[in-house]
């Protein structure tokens, strides 16, 4: 069936609405090393299974990402859970993805990433990991020996926040609110109430977006956080939120299709993709301008066969650093689904990373 009759049919259904969290800044990515590539060489016709092959073959060590921090590399937890997540919506690339998986489950990576469970703990990251394994049917509550489910229940503090412990402070925000609730709605217990409500409270009451962070002065609605939280806030709920959040999501779009983030001058293919992924789950036709913006921006055969099927991260052209990150978001939006994140499974992907064919 043809991507615009998919995509219409995707479409007919009732408008929910949510919201979702900012994007932060983009970090340096170390390039993969040498060999780390997964072997198969299969090619795909279809340029959105190109991306994810892309995205598979920029993992450092065929299992990771990194970021440079004071000028050294180190490891990107969470660059590698959203390429996992992607992985699974393209239903490709999933040997990649459970060596990801794999190195994710190390006590080492594992330790960094949630924190020692004891003086240090972080919402967000236990809220993304859960939903990681949930979405690799993977044991959430023994994932490198950490039972994920007990410890972000521990993190919901009286007023429905989830919350970080740590001697730096609480930073837990609308991001890892709204994963949280994606992720404990996929939960025998479902998602706690308080924390939806917490969540609801949170939004703009001028505008109706989503902030990026919890307790800011002016209240300043952003298209990653609304986009994010539309989401938490539906997953496991059969009222949905209200349209609002939708409505102000809906009208950040810009003429031509794209979404930018807060400040900037034009739109970016991280926050079109992640918004994208959004709009679909709520039956917004919006979503498919968004697609049409990302669809012509993708690398294919013009470009050099170690670029082919990444989307770079805006006008100013291809820069490996940032276009993983955008080739991430681009290829949740690339494999449309009224699922979203909350019924996101990597059952049946298929293990190859393909290259286009050329």
């Amino acid at each position: 069936m043809p991507l615009r009759h998919r995509l219409l049919r995707l479409l007919a259904v009732p408008a929910l609405a949510a919201a979702v969290l900012p994007l932060p800044t983009v970090p340096a990515i170390a390039a993969p090393a040498t060999g780390g590539s997964p072997a198969a060489q299969v090619t795909a016709v279809d340029p959105r299974e190109a991306a994810a092959g892309w995205l598979a073959r920029q993992l450092v060590d065929g299992d990771h990402f990194e970021k440079a921090v004071d000028g050294t590399a180190r490891p990107d937890q969470d660059l590698t859970v959203d390429a996992v997540l992607a992985f699974a919506t393209a239903a490709t690339a999933d040997d990649a993805a459970a060596r990801a998986t794999a190195w994710l489950a190390r006590p080492d990576i594992l330790a960094d990433y949630l924190g020692d469970g004891t003086t240090e703990a972080y919402a967000g990251p236990t809220a993304k990991l859960l939903l990681l394994t949930q979405v690799r049917g993977l044991d959430p509550t023994n994932f490198g020996g950490v039972d994920l489910v007990a410890r972000l229940r521990s993190l919901l503090a009286p007023n429905g926040r989830f919350t970080d412990r740590s001697p730096a402070g609480d930073r837990s925000d609308i991001a890892s609110q709204s994963f949280a609730l994606i992720a404990l709605s996929r939960t025998a217990e479902g998602a706690p109430q308080s924390a939806r409500s917490f969540l609801g409270r949170s939004q703009c009451l001028t505008g109706h977006g989503y902030p990026a962070a919890f307790g800011t002065t002016t209240c300043t609605g952003d298209p990653d956080a609304t986009a994010l939280a539309i989401q938490g806030h539906n997953a496991g709920s059969g009222a949905g939120s209200s349209g609002l959040a939708q409505g102000w999501l809906v009208n950040q779009q810009r003429p031509d299709g794209g979404f930018a983030s807060p400040g900037a001058t034009e739109p970016n293919a991280v926050t079109t993709g992640r918004v994208s992924h959004t709009l679909v789950t709520v039956g917004a036709g919006a979503f498919y301008r968004a697609v049409k913006w990302l669809e012509p921006r993708q690398l294919r055969c013009a470009a050099p066969p170690e670029q082919r099927g990444a989307v770079p991260y805006d006008s100013t052209g291809f820069e490996r650093s940032t276009a993983v990150r955008a080739t991430v978001q681009a290829t949740l939006a690339f494999f449309p689904s009224l699922k979203g994140f909350a019924r996101l499974s990597a059952a049946g992907a298929k293990p190859d990373s393909p290259v286009l064919s050329c």
